[in-house]
């Protein structure tokens, strides 16, 4: 329960972090800002083990799961615009 709890406030913070440097409209509250982190860390964890900078198994750090957040706000805003 502890480490569900962890997830929980880790996501909350990553994603705090890449709505600070992707300033703008996003839709979505908090829930949301949790789910982005939590996504970006996992986007960041498997995105790294497929260039090599992480051995299988090794999760992403916290600037790469701020990374993998950015990545995530970016990606429709640039769809919209393409």
């Amino acid at each position: 329960m502890l480490e569900i709890l962890g997830v929980i406030v880790i996501g909350l913070v990553v994603g705090l972090i890449a709505r600070f440097v992707m300033p703008g409209k996003d839709p979505g509250g908090l829930i949301v800002t949790i789910a982005v982190g939590i996504a970006g860390a996992v986007l960041a964890t498997y995105g790294g083990q497929a260039i090599g900078l992480y051995a299988p198994g090794q999760p992403a750090g916290f600037l790469g799961s701020v990374v993998g957040a950015v990545v995530l706000l970016a990606l429709p805003r640039a769809v919209r615009r393409g």
